[in-house]
This record gives structure tokens, sequence and C-alpha cells, in this order.
């Protein structure tokens, strides 16, 4: 059984940074690929970003990409997400999964619960 916890989220006024945390329990992170999702209530779950099994290589929505940066310490089972340079666009549940394989191809297939991120005008 996998459990995933992020935590992290919070109210910033637009400009302002945040890192959310992902702890992993149960099986690992390690050997598998970890990515952030985000939802708002008037769109579907978006994809943010992602790393391989061993934090070699990442990928980013276009939205975020040059802001965010996703990473990973196998040995705390954690993977975080820094967010630099919020906009109000950015308010969303951020929820943080796992795939089943080392890279992320394919759909991840544990979620966590989700933490909210605001970010003020």
């Amino acid at each position: 059984q996998v459990q995933l916890v992020e935590s992290g989220g919070g109210l910033v006024q637009a400009g302002e940074s945040l890192r959310l945390s992902c702890a992993a329990s149960g099986r690992t992170f390690a050997g598998y690929a970890v990515g952030w999702f985000r939802q708002t209530p008037s769109k579907e779950r978006a994809f943010v970003a992602a790393i391989t099994w061993d934090g070699s290589m990442t990928n980013y929505a276009d939205s975020v990409n040059g802001r965010f940066a996703i990473s990973r310490d196998n040995a705390k089972n954690t993977v975080y997400l820094q967010m630099n340079y919020l906009t109000p666009e950015d308010t969303a549940v951020y929820y943080c999964a796992r795939y089943l394989t080392l890279y992320y191809n394919g759909d991840p297939v544990y979620w966590g619960q989700g933490t909210q991120v605001t970010v003020s005008s």
C-alpha cells in the first residue's frame, strides 16, 4: 500500500514562493517516477511537473516552466515542488502522484489527498 501526503500549501501573494512536499509511506518512492498535478473547481486535473526515479530527468507544463522546480530526496522518501513567481492562475489544489515506472510514461496510479494553494493578486 502506498500513501502519499502533500504539505506546504497555503495563501500567498502574487510574486511570492511556496515549496510543496510529498512524503510517501508504505512502499517507497525510490524506483518510481513521481509527478505533481493541480486542479481547480472549473477545470480538469492538469499535469504540472514530473521527475524520474533517480531525478535525472524532469518535465514541466508550459505554464510553469521556468518558475517551478521539481526535485526529490529518495533517502527521505520525499518529492518537492518549488514554486516561484506565483500568480493567481496558479491557484489550485495540488496533488502528487506516483507512477508505476521509472520514467513518467503512462498515468500515475497512486495519489495524495491534495494541498490547497491560493495566490492573491
